[in-house]
């Protein structure tokens, strides 16, 4: 391993179930053996979903020990796509666009509206834990700005009472399946 301070005792094996390094086990393969760092998306993605939708350094010196790359590999692609979570956030994250198709079409009356309904800033999670808003950088989804992403849906040419729907719908989802948010959700226009 390349990385100065790397700890060696850190075992992807050790840290996640069977199915997950299966999986990513099944990226590692699409990809020619020499080639060691096209995974880290995938099998950050994995691992992030394993941990309760968010990285820890930890798991992240553990991908790169197991996909044999610097840990500054994975880092940089953990910290470089939105879709990476570094903190502990809330079971539905609602990333909100703010480009500046979003932005000329109102992406902060978006987050304005989503601040005032969930009583959170951006970046807070809701005192129930279920919860996140955050901003991204494009999309995209220019052709239906304002948009943001729940729940791995996007939702376009958002108004309140479109933003209201998402939410009402995400909580009548979360009712319904005692909790369990890998439903698909139906996206809205």
């Amino acid at each position: 391993m390349t990385d100065f301070d790397y700890d060696q005792t850190l075992h992807l094996k050790q840290l996640l179930p069977a199915q997950a390094i299966a999986e990513i086990d099944h990226w590692i393969t699409k990809y020619p053996s020499d080639r060691k760092r096209p995974p880290i998306i995938a099998a950050l993605k994995v691992v992030q979903e394993f941990n309760g939708n968010y990285l820890t350094e930890e798991l992240m010196q553990a991908v790169a020990e197991y996909l044999d790359v610097p840990h500054v590999a994975v880092y940089e692609v953990a910290t470089f796509y939105s879709m990476f979570h570094l903190d502990e956030v809330g079971r539905h994250v609602i990333s909100v666009c703010n480009n500046i198709s979003c932005t000329l079409r109102g992406a902060d009356k978006v987050i304005e509206h989503l601040q005032n309904r969930l009583n959170i800033k951006v970046g807070e999670t809701t005192d129930d834990g279920l919860y996140t808003i955050k901003t991204v950088e494009c999309m995209a989804a220019c052709g239906g700005a304002p948009m943001l992403e729940v729940d791995k849906v996007y939702h376009e040419n958002l108004t309140e009472e479109k933003i209201d729907q998402i939410l009402s719908d995400i909580a009548s989802m979360d009712l319904n399946s005692d909790g369990d948010s890998n439903q698909p959700m139906e996206a809205s226009e």
